[in-house]
């Protein structure tokens, strides 16, 4: 039996550390295993592997931390629900039951090293025989995987298979990630997850994140509950109303959550343990998949109104009541109607942040204030026309129009004078004022009504055309041609995704503006040559701000977002952007250094929460990028031992 001092499980431990606790500040997070002898029928000794109850390793934790003390993050108010230990890998695996080894250890993917596991980790671990003879390295299974990936040619299929490393070795996975980040990015990420989505009923093998519906009302504590992790940093939630620019795919929009919440760990460097990706189901509007009879959610028109207030308020409470002031929750892919309604409701009394309307705005801001390196120029001088004004057209406008009045001390109703949009109906002008939803009236200026984009970009005669409308090729020749006829180098961003509903390609806008616009879009498209010079063009996308901006609440342990957080979130960004960068047309840095570039990010934003008294955490170091660095998750393989 275990005693409540736990000491016969430091006596008993098969993975070789006795004791070690009390002699050594070593820190530990083996799968460790408690065995005792019993005999068997036949009378040879038989392993027992013990159930450790929560409490003996909540003294055992408590027992080691004096001596340890390597802890990267503290201090601040009190940690009530463990939230500032969220990004750190743990001293003691902290679960109710302990995983125990071989065939078992094997099959957490947490845990699981395969072919890595040393000769004496098999020995301890009791893998003898479970796995082939020879020891590999991490290098070597990346090297592998990376050769079996590019066997595929369909995209979903190597989409298919990085969700199944995830499921069965889940550093591996980030470390795959990590290190070929540019190129598996696409794939689980835009533009592959938006197929994915699609096809979510049929590919899914094992259901990951929580599934919250309206069976659940009244219940959603108790659901949370059942997830295993209980120090939870960031939530990713979606109602799957707006899946990128595919609409409503109900509760298949999962793959969301769970592909942003990849990029947070691989990118930002958040535990995966401290991640949960959220689905809200209310039911679909999509009648095809109302009638497919692989579909995995509610079977039922989408609840509005009060109903739908309901759930999401109780879940809003209920995920405070569980994790604490300073969860993080992204709001992703809600129809324009609830997006601005549950970011105005919400924001100032929870720590909430819309990737489609905070997160695009400031990346396409740091895109914007780069460009201008190469068009010359301050931003006020810039005239900007938008294609699009919902979530992300209306939330990047009002980013720009507060950063212009930061710089110029100009109010703010002012510089939004120097931005128009155009939505289905047309130009946005003052003579459709009563007739506007109310995130749109901001931008309704004096004007005669102009119906198209063409006519609009010929009446407003922009420096810069944004596209955000979720429509494909509305950037046609004439638009491209007519912003490269009174601009000497067009700044043009194509954002919509995924690939197919981008607003014009890479080729058609260097080849329409004679190799002069300034590009940008929001899935990636390949270098494009035109008259013997290639381009490469730049790809606003938001795994560029979110994961830094999220690792900068974190660590200074934030209770709010303000918009000041996401312009030094897009002042950080753009100052990593070099002039070798510039010199080949490039207005974002390359994602290989995006580990290091979301440390600058969260450095900053950290600073601005200090700033702006919106921590509850102190500064752990002055240079606060280096802390930001130290708090990374690695994913690397520990040694078991």
């Amino acid at each position: 039996m275990i005693s409540s001092t736990g000491t016969n499980f430091l006596n008993n431990s098969v993975c070789g550390f006795s004791g070690r606790l009390r002699q050594s500040p070593r820190r530990f997070s083996a799968p460790y295993v408690v065995v005792s002898a019993a005999a068997s029928s036949d009378g040879r000794p038989e392993r027992n592997v013990s159930v450790l109850a929560e409490s003996s390793l909540k003294e055992m934790r408590d027992a080691a931390a004096p001596v340890i003390g390597e802890s990267t993050v503290s201090g601040g108010a009190e940690d009530v629900y463990g939230e500032d230990s969220a990004t750190e890998d743990q001293d003691i695996t902290p679960w109710s039951v302990s995983v125990a080894s071989g065939y078992t250890l094997l099959r957490d993917p947490h845990f699981n090293k395969g072919m890595a596991f040393s000769e004496k980790e098999r020995d301890a671990l009791y893998l003898r025989g479970l796995l082939p003879p020879v020891v590999v390295s991490q290098d070597l299974q990346v090297k592998k995987l990376m050769h079996n990936i590019r066997q595929y040619q369909i995209p979903l299929q190597r989409y298919m298979n990085m969700m199944d490393l995830q499921e069965r070795n889940e550093r591996l996975f980030y470390k795959l990630l990590i290190d070929n980040v540019e190129e598996l990015l696409p794939v689980v990420y835009t533009p592959t997850v938006g197929e994915a989505c699609e096809k979510y009923g049929s590919i899914l093998r094992r259901p990951q994140g929580l599934f919250i519906s309206l069976k659940e009302k009244g219940k959603i504590l108790e659901v949370l509950k059942n997830w295993p992790e209980k120090k939870i940093q960031v939530i990713v939630v979606t109602d799957g109303e707006r899946i990128l620019g595919l609409g409503d795919l109900g509760c298949q929009g999962m793959g969301i959550p769970v592909g942003k919440l990849s990029l947070y760990t691989a990118l930002g460097g958040i535990r995966p343990s401290a991640c949960l990706p959220v689905t809200i189901d209310v039911g679909t509007n999509n009648e095809k998949l109302l009638n497919d009879e692989f579909y995995i959610g509610l079977r039922q028109r989408r609840a509005r109104g009060q109903e739908y207030a309901e759930l999401l308020n109780e879940f809003m409470s209920a995920v405070k009541q569980k994790y604490g002031e300073k969860v993080l929750i992204q709001f992703e892919d809600f129809a324009n109607h609830n997006a601005f309604d549950l970011l105005a409701k919400y924001g100032s009394t929870h720590l909430v942040f819309n990737d489609d309307i905070q997160g695009t705005a400031s990346v396409v801001l740091a895109g914007i204030m780069a460009a201008l390196k190469l068009v010359g120029g301050s931003l006020a001088e810039q005239k900007f026309l938008f294609l699009g004004a919902g979530e992300a057209g209306t939330g990047i406008a009002e980013l720009i129009a507060l950063e212009m009045s930061k710089q110029t001390d100009i109010p703010l109703e002012e510089t939004r004078k120097n931005i128009w949009l155009v939505d289905s109906k047309g130009l946005i002008v003052r003579s459709r004022f009563e007739t506007l939803q109310h995130f749109k009236k901001p931008w309704a200026h004096e004007h005669e009504p102009v119906r198209n984009i063409v006519n609009a970009v010929k009446a407003i005669r922009p420096t810069v055309l944004i596209g955000s409308s979720g429509v494909g090729r509305t950037f046609t020749k004439d638009v491209v041609e007519a912003m490269a006829s009174f601009n000497e180098k067009p700044v043009i961003f194509a954002l919509s995704n995924p690939t197919s509903q981008s607003e014009c390609t890479a080729e058609e806008a260097y080849k329409w503006s004679k190799g002069r616009a300034i590009y940008a879009s929001g899935s990636p498209f390949d270098p494009v040559e035109y008259n013997r010079k290639v381009y490469v063009s730049g790809q606003a996308n938001n795994a560029y701000i979110f994961p830094g901006l999220g690792l900068g609440l974190i660590i200074s342990g934030a209770i709010r977002v303000h918009d000041d957080m996401l312009l030094a979130a897009s002042e950080a960004l753009a100052a990593e952007v070099s002039q070798e960068n510039l010199d080949k047309g490039l207005i974002f840095p390359p994602f290989t250094n995006i580990r290091k570039i979301s440390a600058h990010i969260a450095a900053k934003v950290a600073a601005k929460v200090y700033e702006l008294g919106l921590a509850t955490r102190l500064p752990q170091s002055k240079d606060l990028v280096a802390y930001a660095e130290s708090c990374m998750y690695s994913p690397n393989y520990r040694s078991y031992r």
